[in-house]
């Protein structure tokens, strides 16, 4: 019960702080691009910080090193809501691949226009790889990192989720080194519970699959990659008590 309390709290304290935050920080959409860069790490903080203080939820990184300069693919397993947020703290004006629906939330969709995601209607076929291949390339042509989730949906901690083919075309098609991404944030805060767990989610940044690899093999190894770690971190958060999905 505690828990479940703690939960509802730090939603409606979600909720008011990220209305009052882009509602305070609305006039920076006339300044240079930075600056709603600057906004988003200050609600992504703020959100962590709540996190922290009402749930007792923190987080670790690991590999951050690995990230290198410039423009990359910053290719993350896809468990939460929270790796939507952190990448607002980790990296350096980051450029998410969006589904289209999100820039149909009133406010949050002017921060992300601004921002210069990659929006991408995922029933538009042919069209849509398209559309992504032609927006990460613009974020990568800027220097910036380009976060994208290759399962494409959300899956539940300690399963493997269904790695699409798009990030395999990016790969031969921009020509920059891909990060994997693992991490078990799904145990602490469930893709369909309401309940979000006391505890330390670890993100991990592995090493850059470097281009020059065959589409398939490419596609292999960036699986096998992340799923490996992801399901080591899977077992760590069991063993500390996050048993969330």
């Amino acid at each position: 019960m505690v828990k479940f309390l703690r939960s509802v709290l730090f939603d409606a304290a979600f909720y008011i702080t990220s209305f009052i935050i882009m509602f305070i920080f609305l006039p920076l959409m006339i300044l240079p691009q930075r600056a709603i860069f600057w906004a988003g790490r200050i609600w992504a903080g703020v959100t962590m910080s709540l996190l922290r203080m009402i749930v007792g939820l923190s987080y670790r990184v690991e590999g951050i090193e690995n990230l290198p300069l410039g423009g990359c693919i910053v290719a993350c397993k896809h468990e939460s809501a929270w790796e939507t947020l952190i990448f607002h703290i980790l990296l350096n004006r980051p450029g998410y691949a969006l589904k289209r629906e999100l820039m149909w939330i009133p406010l949050i969709n002017l921060y992300f226009w601004r921002m210069g995601m990659v929006v991408i209607d995922r029933g538009a076929g042919a069209k849509a790889l398209k559309s992504l291949i032609y927006g990460a390339r613009r974020v990568i042509d800027q220097g910036r990192p380009l976060v994208i989730y290759p399962e494409g949906t959300r899956s539940a901690p300690g399963v493997p989720g269904n790695y699409q083919a798009g990030v395999g075309v990016l790969y031969k098609d921009l020509n920059v080194p891909v990060v994997p991404v693992a991490l078990n944030s799904g145990s602490f805060w469930g893709r369909r519970s309401p309940i979000k767990l006391p505890g330390q989610i670890v993100i991990q940044f592995l090493p850059p699959i470097h281009p020059g690899l065959p589409r398939a093999e490419f596609m292999e190894t960036l699986e096998n990659c992340i799923e490996k770690n992801s399901r080591k971190l899977y077992a760590l958060a069991n063993a500390t008590g996050g048993k969330n999905g």
